[in-house]
């Protein structure tokens, strides 16, 4: 058992502090965007057959897609992941050697515990079957455990950002950080926020000890970041996986930051080499709303059907669109296990299929799926909430809700609560992997069963 104290209610009270402050600022339909689940609703969405629930954005279930853990925060030992009908597919996943070394990793992560006080160590390691690992959210305001950046010192953050180096492609180490910069933009820009909308609010968590052959992972989260990263051995699960920002494009102390600019082109990409034909069978008849996500933060046991037109019917330059788009999302993890996880999506490349909310421009807001059952992907440009002329929260002023500014850029609903019109200035994105998956959890129980 690792020295951290246990989760206890007060605890898990002040983990739902940011939903707390909007049932009292927006009522109940504010937390039922939120959870995504309306009053008296134990699913997130029903199945995304397009059946409207009650509190829902946009009249679609699951508009929620990424506020955070509330009132349906499923526990570890409830986990089942996101599945079509609440079924696992079995046998997807196995322990077997990749090839591709985790031995930096590992050593990195150990530099990085070996350098914080025995305080803030104790802080940021759990069990690594903790239920901590399910308690992430995208949203500013919400009460993390850990080791939080802005309050570690420069060498201590270095050891964190090599870290992340070692975990990450060189591409996701560049959107993690413009992320975060973006992120205290946005603070600048608002006039509020000014402990969580900065560089510093984001936190490590542990889950086990470092090691290369015993289950370990870690943890990266914060407004708009947030990246799970288990290691077995030689394998590695980097989902839940999501990333988002607002703006996606501005000016930060010099540094001209533009985001999501390959996930954008790579899915218009696809949709536009589509027949007329085969686009009549992805693009959804509904209009694009203000947020779209369905599988977000707090919806690790979604139940979501299939949706769009199936890789078997593609032709194979169609094909190698769509794994030129996966591969955008999976890229931001190290090359070799990116490499490895391609092959596995490759493996079930005839059962994936593509979806589309929106119009088709360049410029649109657009909402898109990739999903197989071993990868789900998302992309939904959102409704302004804290930037730009549209913004309910934006300007330093009051919004018109009679919140003030500098509230949690993420919003209720993570875009929704009723903003304007969808912008690709405020774009949220996430990886999972399906069926039990996400978080290392099916290699954890496998290797449980097998090895002890």
């Amino acid at each position: 058992m690792n020295a951290h104290r246990p989760r206890t209610p007060a605890v898990e009270r002040t983990r739902r502090w940011f939903m707390n402050r909007s049932l009292l600022l927006g009522g109940a339909a504010a937390v039922a965007t939120m959870t995504g689940c309306s009053a008296g609703s134990s699913d997130a969405t029903d199945s995304a057959s397009g059946g409207a629930q009650s509190g829902m954005p946009s009249g679609r279930p699951g508009g929620a897609g990424g506020m955070g853990p509330g009132a349906t925060e499923v526990k570890y030992a409830d986990f089942k992941g996101v599945t079509t009908d609440g079924n696992v597919v079995e046998d997807l996943f196995s322990i077997h050697s990749t090839g591709v070394s985790t031995d930096a990793v590992v050593k990195a992560a150990q530099a990085f515990l070996d350098g914080l006080s025995i305080k803030v160590r104790r802080a940021c390691v759990f069990d690594v079957d903790d239920d901590e690992w399910l308690a992430w959210s995208n949203v500013d305001g919400y009460e993390r455990e850990g080791a939080r950046m802005g309050d570690l010192t420069d060498k201590q953050r270095n050891l964190g950002y090599a870290l992340l180096g070692k975990a990450l492609s060189a591409d996701g180490l560049t959107q993690t950080r413009n992320i975060m910069k973006l992120n205290a933009f946005l603070g600048d820009y608002n006039g509020g926020g000014k402990e969580t909308l900065t560089e510093g609010h984001y936190y490590f968590t542990f889950m086990g000890t470092p090691s290369t052959t015993k289950p370990w992972g870690f943890q990266y989260e914060g407004h708009h970041v947030a990246i799970n990263y288990f290691v077995l051995g030689d394998q590695v699960v980097m989902s839940p996986t999501f990333m988002g920002s607002e703006p996606t494009s501005a000016t930060y102390q010099g540094e001209k930051i533009t985001l999501f600019k390959p996930e954008t082109k790579a899915g218009l990409a696809l949709l536009r080499s589509l027949t007329a034909a085969q686009r009549k069978k992805v693009i959804s008849a509904d209009e694009k709303g203000g947020t779209d996500m369905v599988a977000g933060a707090g919806q690790d046991n979604l139940k979501l059907a299939y949706q769009g037109l199936a890789a078997k019917d593609f032709t194979s330059a169609q094909r190698q669109k769509l794994l030129d788009l996966v591969g955008v999302y999976v890229g931001y993890m190290d090359d070799g296990h990116a490499a490895v996880k391609m092959k596995e999506v490759e493996e079930h490349l005839d059962d994936t299929y593509f979806y589309w909310i929106g119009e088709t421009k360049d410029s649109s807001a657009f909402y898109y799926r990739v999903h197989s059952p071993v990868v789900l992907i998302e992309y939904d440009a959102q409704s302004p909430l804290a930037y730009g002329e549209n913004a309910q929260m934006g300007g330093g002023g009051v919004a018109p809700s009679g919140q003030p500014s500098g509230m949690p850029s993420g919003g209720p609903g993570g875009g929704g609560m009723g903003g304007g019109t969808p912008t690709q200035q405020h774009i949220h994105t996430i990886i999972r992997t399906p069926n039990g998956g996400d978080y290392g959890i099916d290699l954890l129980k496998l290797h449980l069963e097998t090895d002890h």
